[in-house]
């Protein structure tokens, strides 16, 4: 990533918003092929002696072992924490896996490791932030977005809540280990890119109507992931080297958005809130896990098609007669609902990349759909378009 500190300090230092630009919290990203093999030496400049890699048994045969290899002929003391998966099958940022992880690390720990996808991320970062100890990323797949953020979504009492925590010092992005990933979870982590068009445009709608906190840098920095990944779809579908050093570049750069604005609102609106509205549902119920980006993949066709449709038609008479927005806000809003692409067409990218395209595929119910698109929008405090729809427009859908 040539030049990501000069544009997120630039990008800092220009903005205009008024809100606080949180200083840049990673010192290093490597994107690049063997870029594992540059772990080692950042820690002795850092002078780490002693790590703890997490991962789960997948993550550990395709990065961790190697990764153990590497570190211990530069005779850094390395501790594995190999993450269990639940009854169902799946490794979960949950009470179990952090308490898990709390008793796998040694108090004279330097350094938390994260070997792996979003979840195994997600339990690293909380448990980093709450040792007091620092933490470092070596993605093994370009699935969502979260590498580099700040925030840590943990499941507590079956419930998916999003903790504050800290960015990871440095991001190891190897491409030899990236391109080799499942092609569900390349097309999920596109589909977690694809649901910006709905995140932006929520962001943007709840600060013009709510006067929620906005952006523009933060706004620039996602939208140019977003457009980076679907000018390359071609290259990121046939896993060329470029394809994926794009994608993954764009889910890191959607993570620093985060990190400059110190919340997930620049990538983060009702395709989330639906997507974690599911999610919650399976756990409730004891049922196997669906990918992150798979369910914001669709998740977002779902939200464009609704808003297209029928809230943003609703949204126009209602914002008018309550003097909420001006014609030219009104445009703006007009604009950024015209320029997501329709459900087919978003549906069409999904399943070209090989994962689930529509609800029907994921093995979401139509009821759980309805009541998500009704429900959903209370998941967060957010004056997104659908939680505007829901409470102030109408209560029914």
């Amino acid at each position: 990533m040539h030049g990501w500190k000069e544009s997120y300090n630039h990008l800092a230092n220009t903005c205009q918003c008024g809100n606080t630009h949180y200083p840049l919290p990673v010192e290093k990203i490597i994107v690049e092929n063997n870029a594992i093999g540059k772990v080692s030496e950042f820690l002795k400049v850092k002078r780490f002696l002693k790590a703890v890699l997490v991962v789960d048994q997948n993550t550990n045969d395709k990065a961790g072992k190697k990764l153990v290899n590497l570190l211990t002929d530069e005779n850094i003391d390395v501790t594995i924490s190999v993450v269990g998966e639940n009854g169902q099958g799946d490794v979960i940022a949950d009470e179990r896996s952090i308490v898990q992880v709390l008793l796998d690390v040694p108090q004279d720990t330097d350094v938390l490791i994260a070997v792996g996808s979003g979840t195994l991320h997600d339990i690293t970062r909380f448990v980093s932030f709450k040792m007091m100890k620092a933490f470092i990323s070596v993605p093994t797949a370009p699935s969502v977005d979260g590498f580099n953020s700040m925030g840590a979504p943990i499941v507590v009492n079956k419930k998916k809540l999003t903790f504050q925590t800290h960015a990871p010092l440095a991001v190891f992005a190897d491409l030899n280990i990236l391109a080799n990933a499942p092609k569900e979870m390349i097309a999920a982590g596109f589909g977690d890119i694809l649901g910006k068009y709905t995140s932006l445009t929520d962001w943007r709608f709840g600060h013009l109507v709510n006067n929620e906190p906005y952006c523009d840098a933060a706004d620039k920095m996602t939208r140019a992931a977003l457009n980076t990944c679907i000018s390359n779809f071609d290259a990121i579908t046939e896993r060329e080297d470029k394809g994926i050093k794009h994608l993954i570049e764009a889910l890191i750069q959607s993570g620093l958005a985060m990190s400059l604005f110190g919340h997930s609102h620049p990538a983060s609106g009702a395709e989330h809130h639906l997507s974690h509205f599911w999610e919650m549902e399976y756990i409730q119920q004891g049922r196997p896990q669906l990918l992150h980006g798979a369910k914001v993949g669709v998740s977002t066709s779902i939200i464009a098609d609704f808003y297209k449709s029928k809230v943003f038609p609703e949204l126009v008479k209602s914002l008018l007669e309550k003097s909420k927005i001006s014609e030219n806000e009104l445009k703006e809003m007009e604009k950024l609902v015209h320029e997501i692409p329709s459900k087919v067409e978003m549906e069409q990218m999904l399943e070209k990349l090989g994962g689930p395209g529509n609800a029907t595929a994921l093995g979401i119910s139509d009821d759980l759909i309805r009541r998500s698109v009704k429900e959903a929008h209370l998941i967060r405090d957010r004056c997104t378009m659908l939680y505007y729809y829901n409470t102030k427009v109408t209560e029914k859908i």
